[in-house]
């Protein structure tokens, strides 16, 4: 098993270094942004107005910008100090803190959505059952997770980025596996997306998107 603190730190200290160039370079929320406004709106509106949302490895803050503008209470949560920094400049108006999401100090059942755009892309798979049943713990019964990630089945390893010396490993997914984990952590699935690659802006390969749901509570 790959050891938590290793993966952890690795994905810290690479966007510590690269969080500068990446804001600049991923000036919007991904080259593929109107497919990605549509499923990040679909989003906002299960949650519904002024619902209480988390938003996971949350990077410059562009993603969390954009469902605060769609009426949710969103605050952004990220391992990397140099990516908070971006995001407390750009949105002076919301919370940003730094903490894992592996690790979240957040109560039971006190949240209507989370969302993790494109942070599941560099845990090792291991490690996903703990993190999505870490999901599922901090949702009220019918609260909606949002996961983006990039489509397929080989990683891909960075030991460059942006002109720096960097490691990071990138893991490529399918939706069908991670639903399946998902049906294992107590969610039910809601709605799948799969959008080719916008090769104009850098995007390697597919891209896809899972909104699932903590069941209600149902009446005795």
């Amino acid at each position: 098993m790959t050891d938590a603190a290793d993966f952890v730190t690795e994905t810290r200290v690479f966007y510590d270094t690269v969080a500068e160039e990446y804001a600049d370079h991923f000036g919007d929320l991904r080259p593929g942004t109107p497919l990605d406004r549509g499923v990040l709106h679909g989003f906002a509106g299960l949650v519904g107005e002024g619902g209480e949302v988390a938003d996971l490895g949350c990077g410059p803050g562009r993603v969390t910008a954009y469902l605060a503008s769609q009426g949710l209470s969103v605050f952004g949560l990220d391992l990397s100090e140099s990516m908070l920094a971006i995001a407390r400049r750009e949105n002076p108006g919301l919370r940003f803190v730094r903490g894992s999401m592996l690790e979240l100090d957040v109560p039971d059942s006190s949240l209507d959505g989370v969302v993790s755009w494109y942070s599941i892309i560099h845990t090792p798979e291991e490690h996903l059952p703990a993190l999505f049943a870490g999901f599922h713990r901090v949702l009220r019964p019918g609260g909606h997770l949002l996961l983006g990630f990039q489509f397929g089945d080989e990683p891909r390893r960075y030991e460059e980025a942006f002109g720096h010396t960097v490691s990071l490993t990138f893991l490529r997914r399918r939706p069908e596996h991670v639903a399946a984990l998902l049906r294992e952590a107590g969610f039910t699935l809601r709605a799948q997306t799969l959008r080719e690659p916008d090769a104009a802006g850098g995007e390697p390969v597919a891209q896809a998107s899972i909104v699932a749901r903590k069941p209600p509570e149902t009446a005795v």
